[in-house]
């Protein structure tokens, strides 16, 4: 953690730590938000100062379980390690306000949805979840006016009530089959356990803690049927009992034009592809289980999804074409079973046939781990309830072109800030608080960085301008030689931190 002793000064609440707390935080953390806690002033900031430095210290805030050092992801919700200082020297500081006069105006939110203006909106009516001890699976029909066939290109969920929705998958029906078990059933909805019971329906989104609403890259989308109904069915955890529930769907459709066909499945899963089952974790055990397919044609995918429960720890997955190229796809090695998501990529990959996807997951059904629903540790095994355990990596997928590659869904190293603001004050990269604990050379450097280090055990990292990782390595006493020649050129920052973590060591490095 950088400290006020670091720096020449402290940085304000108006001039430095707004913009990044508006931009990065304000938009779960508000009135109606995914955020526990509203930070849309400056009292609200200072309230919760020190939470907010920890946290994003931790890098638990913005939430973002995904290793970008394995692979970069679009719309990461990410920190620089600039914003990250700025916000520790602020708190460190006492959390001063400045002049209230140069904050940018505060962010307004016009509602929950992000798809403002959906082509298709339907919500289920209000359902009470009966008393129960058991998790309850329910599906509900949303008769929607579309009279024409047409491509889902932006999915939302809404849920109605974020304590109980624990997941929800939602299929277009074009049978009636839905819409018959409804009739059948007098509460809203109909009971359904692994699926809504109707044959030839098609998934066409999916919702679990943390998702965002998922936009398909430009000319492909999700087809629905003229006529067809939307069925959600969503998962309520045992303890839901007499809580309500009226959970809504946005819809995008596109508005005419070539659109390629493409779907939501879960080609890595826990019966056909998993080549070390059954997916059983004995009590007191720490296991790690695989799931492998070959493609039989082209492909392009376009997102990915890994979806597991509490005992889970970590999923990776990564493909290997002929020639064994390995493309890395994801990698969370902290899995939190209450941020999850379908994240897409920067740009669609294309997969050759017989290309190989690979999955791998952790479960440690030990005391030692926090997140474990028994105590003491039981058997878990394959199931759908909240307290048995799943391997599912959805993919975003379509027929694939090597020009599929081309196509941007999104390339900026950094979110952008709300009303374009700016942080002026001086860390990191614009000014760099040079300390004597190291020296370096040379300075532009080509493959190789030196540097000379006396002070014990260390971790020196090369960040990139958004505070990203580039490179990594443990160093001891004496001169440590750093490999660049996979680093691109550019301007970087390198860092040493001592054994408890503490900054030792921070200059600019020029990479030829």
């Amino acid at each position: 953690m950088i400290g006020a002793s670091s720096i020449a000064q402290t940085p304000t609440w108006s001039e430095d730590v707004a913009c990044i707390v508006y931009s990065h935080c304000a938009p779960c953390h508000r009135e109606g938000g995914a955020g526990h806690f509203s930070l849309t002033s400056f009292t609200d900031a200072y309230t919760y100062r020190n939470d907010m430095r920890d946290a994003t210290q931790l890098r638990l805030m913005p939430p973002w379980p995904p290793d970008q050092d394995y692979r970069t992801l679009a719309h990461e919700r990410v920190l620089s390690q600039d914003e990250i200082d700025i916000i520790a020297a602020w708190a460190n500081g006492g959390g001063p306000e400045g002049d209230p006069g140069l904050a940018p105006p505060p962010p307004t939110f016009s509602g929950n949805w992000v798809i403002a203006q959906p082509d298709i909106t339907a919500r289920m009516e209000e359902y009470v979840v009966p008393p129960s001890t058991n998790d309850n699976y329910r599906a509900f029909v949303l008769p929607i006016n579309n009279p024409v066939n047409s491509h889902i290109t932006g999915f939302e969920v809404v849920p109605g009530n974020t304590e109980i929705v624990h997941h929800v998958l939602v299929f277009a029906d074009a049978t009636g089959q839905a819409q018959a078990l409804d009739d059948a059933d007098p509460a809203p909805g109909y009971a359904s356990f692994g699926g809504i019971g109707v044959s030839g329906a098609k998934l066409v989104g999916l919702w679990v803690p943390g998702a965002d609403p998922v936009f398909t890259p430009a000319s492909m989308g999700i087809p629905l049927e003229a006529g067809a109904d939307l069925v959600m069915q969503v998962h309520y955890p045992a303890g839901s009992n007499a809580l309500v529930d009226s959970t809504r769907i946005n819809l995008q459709l596109s508005p005419g034009g070539f659109i390629r066909d493409m779907a939501i499945d879960a080609i890595l899963e826990h019966f056909l592809t998993l080549t070390d089952g059954p997916l059983v974790i004995p009590a007191n055990t720490v296991k790690t289980f695989h799931n492998q397919y070959t493609t039989a044609f082209p492909a392009t995918i376009t997102a990915i999804g890994p979806h597991a429960h509490l005992i889970c720890t970590s999923m990776k997955a990564f493909a290997v074409a002929p020639g064994n190229d390995t493309i890395p796809l994801i990698d969370i090695p902290a899995w939190d079973f209450r941020w999850q998501g379908l994240y897409q990529f920067r740009k669609p990959i294309f997969l050759p046939a017989n290309t190989v996807l690979y999955g791998e997951a952790t479960y440690d059904n030990t005391a030692n781990n926090e997140s474990n629903p028994n105590d003491p540790p039981e058997q878990v095994t394959l199931g759908e309830a909240t307290t048995d355990e799943m391997m599912l990596f959805y993919f975003g997928w379509t027929y694939g072109f090597p020009i599929d590659t081309t196509i941007v869904v999104d390339i900026d190293p950094h979110p952008a800030h709300h009303l374009d603001c700016e942080t002026s004050f001086p860390i990191g990269i614009q000014d760099v608080v040079l300390k004597d604990d190291a020296r370096y050379w040379p300075i532009p450097s080509d493959d190789v960085l030196y540097f000379e280090w006396k002070k014990g055990p260390a971790e020196f990292v090369l960040r990139d301008a958004t505070g990203r990782s580039v490179c990594a390595l443990r160093v001891t006493d004496g001169v440590n030689e750093v490999d660049l020649s996979a680093v691109r050129a550019g301007l970087y920052l390198a860092e040493v931190r001592d054994r408890e973590g503490r900054l030792r060591s921070r200059t600019k490095v020029l990479r030829q």
